[in-house]
């Protein structure tokens, strides 16, 4: 009997069991993925949004503003990257400058800090790569950008790290009420018993809600296209740059990465599919030409790849964070669409304070806060370098040529909490693969030390999990080296 159970090990499961973490109860994660950080949460527009989009009361706008505040402590203690670079929202017409008057508006009266108009002049002063058109921008200095790979494994980890149990490659099936109070739930991999239930199912939350609960809800997946550019482009711009947003979202957006490279979109196409995230010739073509509307001259010759990505949209427009009323110890966190990743802490935050309400929760001795990231060697100096390999020679063997990424690196991936075992595990922990070739020459080599750690074959190797498999069959017998 587990005290509480998350579905989904997302940013937002994630974050509900990192806060959890710290109290002296007994909690698991179930995630039907070969790993964390496996469905919206692996591809999105990795920005920490300001707070100035969603109506005033919502719990978006709340969350955004909690979540944005409680970010720089949060990836101290992760040991992760994240830069405050601000944000513009672009004005190409005259006549729509009013709409960031109301922007700006709206975002006072949400909380937002520093926010401020400026004239078409003073926003290509400050991006000289917008579009000439620019009659105005509203600046939000407050925005920024983040690894979201690395923040949702982060707090993974400190969860794992202080004893919550994550239980992958489960899917729910089912989920009943029992005569006492407490759930069952039954799982392609066992049943699971549990007093309280946090639903973080993503694009899947109304699937696990209407499980249990007589009140439907139902989530619509908005797939968004992406582009990511060669880190030669990444100085293209040095803010975050939106156009004026829509009833669909704020936009295609084009920004510098974390890591150096630059990110254009997303599109906004709504699909019945939950697992339709296949980019189209179409959603590229058309988020290219947004992209270009607001910034000239964007090179996309620097394309190194494309992704798509699907958001959890619910019917009213809001996060759904709260205990389903007919089925009392049933906690929802669903719609958990943009701004979801600024607001993971803050959700997690909210879902602990509805748990200590029922539980009165108490407090662990000697809780783990902080944690290290995998070393990277990418950014040392020779020196720096120099005293790893005394540490370990592994540092000193270049798997990963684009990026810089070592052995040593992707045996830390593997060894840590809730390690890395395919392809995309070591990609989000370690960066191998995400550069310009993009793995086309690190594959083999990482293939080869994934089989040696874990024990495996080539043939078991995959890219992420389940039928991904890397290698069917062998067409040769085994070579003998001398």
């Amino acid at each position: 009997m587990y005290d509480v159970v998350i579905i989904g090990a997302g940013v937002t499961g994630a974050a509900v069991a990192w806060k959890l973490a710290k109290y002296d109860i007994k909690t698991c994660v179930l995630e039907k993925c070969s790993d964390v950080c496996e469905g919206t949460s692996k591809a999105n527009s990795a920005i920490i949004h300001a707070g100035y989009d969603a109506e005033t009361g919502s719990l978006k706008a709340k969350l955004n503003i909690r979540g944005n505040e409680m970010m720089d402590e949060l990836c101290k203690d992760l040991d992760i990257p994240f830069k405050r670079i601000g944000s513009l929202v672009v004005c190409l017409h005259k006549d729509a400058l009013s709409g960031l008057d109301d922007l700006y508006e709206r975002g006072v009266r949400n909380g937002v800090k520093g926010l401020k108009i400026l004239t078409g002049e003073e926003a290509l002063f400050m991006e000289p790569n917008l579009s000439e058109d620019t009659q105005g921008a509203l600046f939000a200095p407050s925005a920024g950008i983040i690894c979201p790979f690395e923040l949702n494994i982060g707090m993974a980890e400190i969860a794992a790290m202080n004893g919550t149990e994550f239980r992958l490659n489960t899917e729910v099936k089912d989920i009943r009420k029992q005569d006492d109070g407490s759930f069952k739930i039954f799982t392609d991999n066992g049943e699971f018993d549990a007093r309280y239930v946090v639903n973080a199912a993503g694009v899947y939350a109304d699937v696990i809600h209407n499980m249990v609960s007589s009140k439907k809800i139902h989530i619509t997946q908005r797939r968004g296209d992406y582009c990511l550019l060669d880190k030669q482009a990444g100085k293209h711009v040095s803010h975050v740059i939106f156009p004026q947003p829509t009833g669909l979202g704020k936009g295609v957006l084009v920004a510098p990465t974390v890591h150096g490279n630059l990110i254009v979109g997303p599109t906004a196409v709504d699909t019945e599919d939950k697992e339709e995230t296949a980019t189209t010739a179409l959603g590229i073509d058309e988020l290219t030409k947004k992209a270009g509307d607001n910034v000239k001259n964007i090179p996309l010759n620097k394309v190194i790849t494309s992704f798509a990505g699907l958001r959890a949209h619910e019917d009213n427009n809001d996060f759904i964070i709260e205990e389903v009323c007919d089925v009392p110890g049933f906690i929802d966190c669903a719609g958990i669409e943009s701004p979801g990743l600024t607001s993971c802490p803050a959700i997690g935050e909210m879902v602990c304070d509805i748990l200590n309400d029922r539980m009165n929760l108490r407090e662990k001795e000697n809780v783990i806060t902080k944690r290290r990231a995998v070393r990277s060697t990418a950014g040392l100096s020779i020196e720096e370098v120099n005293e790893l390999i005394k540490e370990n020679p592994a540092y000193g063997n270049v798997i990963c040529r684009c990026e810089s990424v070592t052995e040593g690196e992707i045996l830390d991936a593997i060894h840590r909490p809730l390690g890395a075992t395919t392809l995309d595990g070591i990609k989000r922990r370690t960066r191998a693969g995400m550069g310009r070739c993009q793995a086309g020459f690190c594959m083999p080599r990482t293939m080869e030390i994934l089989a040696r750690e874990l024990g495996l074959s080539y043939e078991d190797i995959t890219k992420s999990g389940g039928g991904s498999n890397i290698v069917v069959t062998r067409t040769k017998g085994e070579v003998k080296r001398p």
